[in-house]
């Protein structure tokens, strides 16, 4: 594992940390609290980590460097070992030997679902909306039962929900992404734009939201996680964090926010109960990156390597997240 001392040097990230701030306690015991109320599952973090962390540098990183991160969280080197397999079984990530050492790497199947789920993280999320429908049809015979499995899961997580047989529905698609899928997938399937025909007795198709998504299950999970992460407001401030308290904060609170965000199919506002409580989230996981990530930057780049050494400045697109941040 590659340990390096932060004091005296300059973070990637453009921050300066002519002295590293010492570990705060206050901070120390969230995390604490934290870990043994909702203990991340190894594989599920090391996704996060390696989506909102690694990919930014490159999307390598060797394993010894891993382990030594993922410790931070409880995790064990034997559960890092088998969390980085399955992932590779699961085409996210693919791996290769250097002597006694293991780097791995994003595949280019993982990449592009990684890119699919950064835009759905840290992407302002819309309010406005056209009135029009995005709807896919699915033709008989076209695919095999299992491709059409695949096909229905990656439409799911792109938000679509299943309005009637072989039909997929969406108020506000990413027609883009939607043509990668379909392109990736080779489906044959007629894409249609819809909208409610005036002065024909018939049910408006908005009814459709209650019926074909888990709108209020989605709500209480954002409920949660606001109430998980509000606490540290009061705890942090810019640039004052321990770097490894850092990164532990940031990749928790990606962590969890992920795994509620991912399910949302980011409807326009018109669209969505009063007061919803995914805006809310939004902004306070925004305002909590924004306290901790240059620090975070600092941990990951002292504490990881790709296969060219140390890591080097995050991608240009990293600096885009939540709306933009500094350099």
């Amino acid at each position: 594992m590659v340990r390096r001392e932060a004091k005296g040097r300059t973070s990637s990230s453009g921050a300066g940390a002519a002295k590293s701030p010492h570990m705060d306690a206050a901070v120390g015991k969230w995390i604490q609290r934290c870990l043994e109320e909702h203990p991340p599952h190894a594989k599920s973090l090391m996704a996060t980590i390696f989506g909102d962390s690694i990919a930014p540098h490159g999307g390598a990183t060797w394993l010894g460097g891993l382990i030594g991160v993922m410790g931070h969280f409880g995790i064990s080197d034997r559960l890092v070992r088998t969390s980085a397999f399955r992932l590779t079984l699961e085409d996210w990530l693919e791996s290769r030997r250097d002597g006694r050492r293991s780097l791995y790497s994003l595949t280019a199947s993982g990449l592009r679902r990684f890119e699919h789920a950064t835009r759905r993280i840290y992407t302002v999320p819309s309010r406005r909306w056209d009135g029009a429908w995005t709807l896919v049809l699915l033709l008989r015979g076209a695919q095999e039962s299992a491709d059409r499995a695949a096909l229905r899961r990656e439409l799911e997580w792109e938000g679509f929900g299943l309005i009637a047989p072989g039909v997929f529905g969406h108020p506000a698609a990413n027609t883009a992404v939607l043509a990668e899928i379909l392109e990736t997938r080779q489906s044959k399937a007629l894409v249609l734009s819809a909208r409610d025909v005036e002065g024909v007795y018939a049910r408006p198709m908005r009814e459709l939201v209650d019926e074909c998504w888990n709108l209020r299950g989605l709500a209480d999970g954002y409920r949660q996680f606001v109430s998980r992460f509000e606490s540290l407001r009061d705890l942090l401030e810019e640039g004052s964090i321990h770097p490894e308290q850092a990164f532990v904060v940031r990749t928790l609170l990606l962590h969890w926010f992920r795994r509620v965000t991912l399910h949302d199919p980011h409807f326009p506002a018109e669209m969505l109960p009063a007061g919803w409580p995914g805006y809310t989230a939004y902004d306070l996981c925004c305002e909590l990156y924004r306290l901790c990530y240059r620090q975070a930057e600092v941990h990951i780049c002292d504490n990881l390597e790709g296969p060219h050494g140390r890591l080097g400045e995050a991608a240009p697109d990293f600096y885009r997240r939540f709306g933009g941040l500094e350099r």
